[in-house]
């Protein structure tokens, strides 16, 4: 098999890992496919129980990290945007990573019903009635057995989704941060409901491996291409030992935690399009000067360090200048932002000026 040979699909299975490998499986074969090393890929992976941040959410606004030390349940972040989410092996997840030239388009709304279409034809034909619900949800009957979503770089895509097998959705109200009142046994029962397992479908529940088989062929259908088994190229393998040596750190886990500051800090929640952000703003309300921001939320934003840069280039702004800086910022460079505007983020830090104004108005 070529390294780039449009025809074929290698399968990898990585089998049960901790997260932080599974995060560093992530960052390498996605690394690895932009640079035109790795084949086109549908990566089966399972996770032991961990709770995973979106790239740019704070832990301890997601995550009920108490709960998780007590329980022995891993803390890690994703390389991608988005919401907070709990893993374990009741859950298969399956990645494809692609280019644009392979799925025919750049459009992230037509490839996600491409790959959720297929995906749910390889769930038929284990004889579940599963279908497409946009924007990235597999559905049984109203009830949801799989989410899905994608994020590109460069002309890459990575494209994950995940397979209820056995999964309690108990486990994951109670790892994630989420009001006590929604952790009733009626808020339970009711979530159970939402969703639904293979294993609860099923009179008999087929092997695993049976399972990746019918997905896996489902893709080769949708696609065109034959499948091959294959393993981690060396130049994979390398990149994998490298991104672990960042991601399997409190350093990386925690990076996106409260700055450390003397000025007052005020915070708001903004939601848009493209997801929910949590701004919070360091002022000198004497000078009018915005000291530091903060911003954190289940966005997606490509590259990564966007975000982190945007904060540094407005530490000590004037607040009246915040608009054009921030314009500016983005004029400056190519960055990708799934659902997500400038006007979005402006809208956001305003917000968080507004909060501050009415506290001290109170004050």
């Amino acid at each position: 098999m070529s390294e780039r040979d449009s025809n074929s699909l290698r399968i990898l299975d990585t089998g049960l890992r901790r997260a932080a490998e599974n995060m560093a499986f992530n960052r390498s074969l996605l690394e690895c496919h932009q640079e035109g090393i790795s084949p086109h890929t549908l990566r089966f992976l399972q996770f032991e129980p961990c709770a995973l941040v979106g790239f740019h959410q704070n832990v301890d606004q997601e995550i009920n990290t108490e709960y998780c030390r007590e329980n022995g349940i891993a803390i890690q972040r994703r390389i991608t945007g988005g919401g907070a989410i709990y893993f374990d092996a009741t859950q298969l997840g399956w990645e494809l990573y692609l280019d644009k030239r392979f799925l025919g388009t750049a459009d992230m709304g037509q490839i996600a019903a491409r790959i959720c279409n297929a995906a749910a034809a390889g769930m038929r034909a284990l004889g579940v009635d599963a279908q497409f619900r946009p924007r990235n949800d597999i559905e049984v009957d109203g009830r949801k057995i799989s989410g899905t979503g994608g994020a590109f770089d460069g002309d890459s895509v990575m494209y994950q989704g995940t397979l209820l097998i056995e999964f309690d959705v108990e486990d994951m109200l109670r790892i994630l941060r989420i009001p006590a009142e929604k952790l009733s046994n009626k808020a339970i029962e009711s979530a159970r409901d939402r969703v639904v397992n293979l294993a609860t479908l099923l009179v008999e529940m087929p092997e695993l491996d049976v399972i990746k088989d019918a997905i896996a062929s489902a893709f080769a259908e949708e696609f065109g291409v034959r499948t091959e088994v294959a393993d981690l190229l060396p130049a994979e393998r390398a990149a994998f030992d490298e991104a672990l040596k960042e991601i399997d750190s409190d350093e990386w886990v925690y990076q996106r935690n409260r700055p450390a500051t003397d000025a007052p800090l005020f915070e708001s929640i903004y939601k848009s399009d493209g997801g929910l952000m949590r701004v919070g703003v360091a002022l000198d309300p004497e000078r009018k000067r915005l000291k530091q921001l903060w911003i954190t939320g289940d966005i997606f934003v490509k590259p990564a360090r966007t975000i982190a840069d945007l904060e540094a280039a407005l530490r000590d702004t004037p607040q009246a200048e915040m608009e054009d800086r921030v314009r500016a910022f983005f004029a400056e460079r190519d960055v990708e932002m799934l659902q997500l505007s400038v006007d979005d983020i402006i809208a956001a830090i305003q917000s968080a000026f507004a909060e501050a104004e009415v506290e001290q108005a109170a004050e």
